[in-house]
C-alpha cells in the first residue's frame, strides 16, 4: 500500500538560497523558510511560535530559485518531507528532514520584504515580521550534494 507524502507552505526565505553545480551538471538550491502561528493562550495574551522548514530544489527550478529568491521573500512551496541520516566527523549518527520542493511560486514583488493579507504590495507600511535567528546548520556533518 502507498501512501500520501505531500507538504504546502507559504512562509520567507531566512536567507538568500544557497545554489551549486554538483555532480554531472546537476543544480541544488537550499534555503530556510520560516511559518509562523498566532493565538491566544487562556489568559488572552497573544502567542507566536514560527517553525523553520529546511528546502532542497533540484534541476531548472533550483536555478530559477537561486537567481530570483532572496532573504525576506515571500514564498509558497510544494513538495515532500524526506529524511536523510549520515554520519558525521566524529561518528555520530546525524538526521535532517527536509522538503524536497516540486513548485515553488514566488509571491509578492522581487526585491519586496512585505505584502499584505491579499498578497498584493501596499505602499508605505512595512509589515515585514522578524521571525527571530535562522537556524544554524554545520554543513561539514551534511551529506555533500
Amino acid at each position: 500500500m502507498s501512501g500520501v507524502n505531500k507538504v504546502i507552505i507559504v512562509g520567507r526565505l531566512g536567507s538568500d538560497p544557497e545554489t551549486k553545480t554538483i555532480g554531472q551538471g546537476s543544480t541544488v538550491s537550499q534555503f530556510n523558510v520560516a511559518t509562523s502561528e498566532n493565538w491566544m493562550d487562556k489568559q488572552g495574551q497573544k502567542q507566536e511560535r514560527t517553525e523553520w522548514h529546511r528546502i532542497v530544489v533540484w534541476g531548472k527550478l533550483a536555478e530559477i530559485c537561486g537567481k530570483h529568491l532572496s532573504k525576506g521573500r515571500q514564498v509558497y512551496i510544494e513538495g515532500r518531507l524526506q529524511t536523510r541520516n549520515w554520519e558525521d566527523k566524529q561518528g555520530q549518527k546525524r538526521y535532517t528532514t527536509e522538503i524536497v520542493a516540486n513548485t515553488v511560486q514566488f509571491l509578492g514583488a522581487a526585491g519586496e520584504r512585505s505584502a499584505s493579507n491579499n498578497g498584493g504590495s501596499q505602499g508605505g507600511g512595512n509589515d515585514y515580521q522578524d521571525f527571530g535567528p535562522e537556524p544554524s546548520f554545520d554543513s561539514s556533518d551534511e551529506i555533500p550534494f
